[in-house]
């Protein structure tokens, strides 16, 4: 890390999602945003671990390569219940889908990171796992809860920062990955890893 710059190596976030820009501003990272043009379909026998570790490193790449210098960070996150992985609802009928099927059951937030750096295309993925339980959800609560939007751009169909926050029984791992960026595991993959 270069120390002329601060404490956090400024990145450039391949991503839209306007969570991942609030979790670098809490602490203060600083960043710009540059978002990533790629085909997000699941490949053949591609595991949960292999799809978000494969889409993470593609976003930073993609932005990486129109880049001549800087640290690209490219996140994807899914949600896995019952062997099935859930990302953003289509409609509204898939977002109540997906609210039932986690309604009452334990479900796993699956996140890649991928840190690549433009000069170079040096790049180092990984991911974080974090266990979420559902409270039971009645057909009324998950009406109620579809209508106010929130599900619609979610992975798995809610914010666990939001209104869902009323459903969410327990957590085990890192809540900043449900929120869908493991500020923990980027900041000590790009301490330790020395990229």
């Amino acid at each position: 890390m270069n120390d002329a710059i601060g404490f956090f190596e400024p990145l450039i976030l391949a991503s839209a999602s306007p969570r991942r820009a609030e979790i670098l501003r809490a602490v203060g990272w600083p960043f710009e945003t540059c978002v990533a043009d790629v085909d997000e379909s699941v490949k053949r026998d591609e595991t949960p671990v292999q799809y978000v570790e494969r889409l993470a490193r593609e976003k930073a790449m993609f932005v990486a390569e129109r880049r001549l210098c800087g640290l690209v960070l490219g996140a994807d996150t899914v949600v896995v219940v019952e062997g099935e992985m859930l990302g953003k609802p289509r409609d509204e009928e898939d977002a109540r889908r997906m609210l039932r099927k986690l309604s009452g059951r334990w479900h796993d937030v699956l996140t890649g990171i991928a840190l690549v750096r433009a000069e170079n295309k040096r790049s180092l993925v990984a991911h974080e796992r974090t266990r979420v339980l559902f409270a039971e959800m009645s057909e009324e609560e998950i009406a109620w809860y579809v209508a106010t939007g929130e599900p619609m751009d979610k992975a798995g169909a809610y914010a666990v920062q939001g209104r869902a926050a009323l459903f969410i029984s327990k957590l085990d791992g890192d809540y900043w990955n449900v929120v869908g960026l493991p500020l923990r595991s980027v900041y000590r993959l790009l301490r330790e890893e020395r990229i």
